[in-house]
């Protein structure tokens, strides 16, 4: 690490009574847009997935000719990611794999379908929609399904979802006006064996952070030692559970022993009005 990369991390720290995730046992669409909003960091539902409607999640997923293996950051996914891409790139993909996408998402008491109509319902009492992105006619991913395997401490290295909306290869692309809001991380949890808790730390990373770093448009990942005195939360995720968060916070998943299999999307507002999703 460069001697100007191992300067401590500057950004937004929030409250100590803001940082921490609600725990309910059903689904409550109005604490979702509590989040939407940045009036809470998080909020977890516990085993709110019928077990029919997980397992037969998982057994598309593993079964689906579009399934991938992603090197880089290691997971086996069914989607598309617009990180680190231009936006023609990221639709382009998408297109090709929608189809398979909504094979997975659409089971029986699909959790994907009833988060968001639930979500919808409590929007729309705000004269408010949610809808997933678009751009010149095409739609983003609906949800991306992976499942992830990388071997040591982190099977996903720590990041935030806020810098990858300034990618300027995708100038236009109306989920960066995500930023005048707050960027919301929404993950279903149908496959849990071991680990793989989420972790989050009290920063919001800011711009020169970033760059110091090299990761201006991507957010990921932060060295380990760069959020050593930032308070954490780590979080046990089990099958069934649906969480959401601010996802402008640094976040990782912990070491995870078998498979840790997700369906997710990340969404915010981009007007007063509109609440976009993507992948």
């Amino acid at each position: 690490m460069r001697p100007d990369q191992r300067r401590p991390l500057a950004g937004t720290r929030a409250a100590p009574d803001f940082f921490r995730l609600e725990e309910r046992a059903e689904f409550a669409p109005e604490l979702v847009v509590d989040v939407l909003h940045g009036r809470r960091l998080g909020v977890i539902f516990r085993d709110v997935i019928p077990e029919a409607a997980r397992k037969e999640s998982v057994a598309r997923f593993w079964a689906s000719p579009a399934r991938r293996h992603r090197e880089g950051e290691p997971s086996h996914y069914v989607g598309s990611y617009h990180w680190n891409k231009s936006t023609e790139t990221y639709l382009g993909e998408t297109a090709e794999v929608v189809a398979h996408v909504r094979g997975v998402l659409d089971v029986p008491d699909s959790p994907w379908r009833s988060f968001r109509s639930q979500l919808a319902e409590e929007l729309a009492r705000q004269d408010a929609v949610i809808r997933i992105a678009e751009h010149q006619g095409a739609q983003a991913c609906p949800a991306l399904i992976r499942a992830w395997d990388k071997a040591g401490r982190f099977a996903l290295e720590p990041h935030e979802d806020a810098a990858q909306c300034t990618d300027p290869r995708q100038a236009g692309f109306e989920i960066q006006a995500v930023l005048d809001h707050e960027v919301c991380a929404v993950n279903m949890c149908v496959e849990h064996e071991e680990g793989g808790r989420l972790v989050i730390w009290n920063i919001r990373p800011d711009a020169a952070s970033r760059r110091r770093l090299g990761i201006e448009h991507t957010g990921f990942s932060y060295p380990a030692d760069a959020l050593d005195g930032f308070d954490e939360l780590r979080i046990d995720v089990r099958p069934g559970d649906v969480y959401v968060f601010n996802g402008s916070y640094v976040h990782a998943v912990d070491a995870s022993t078998g498979n840790r299999t997700n369906l997710s999307f990340l969404m915010g507002f981009i007007d007063d009005r509109t609440v976009v999703s993507w992948t």
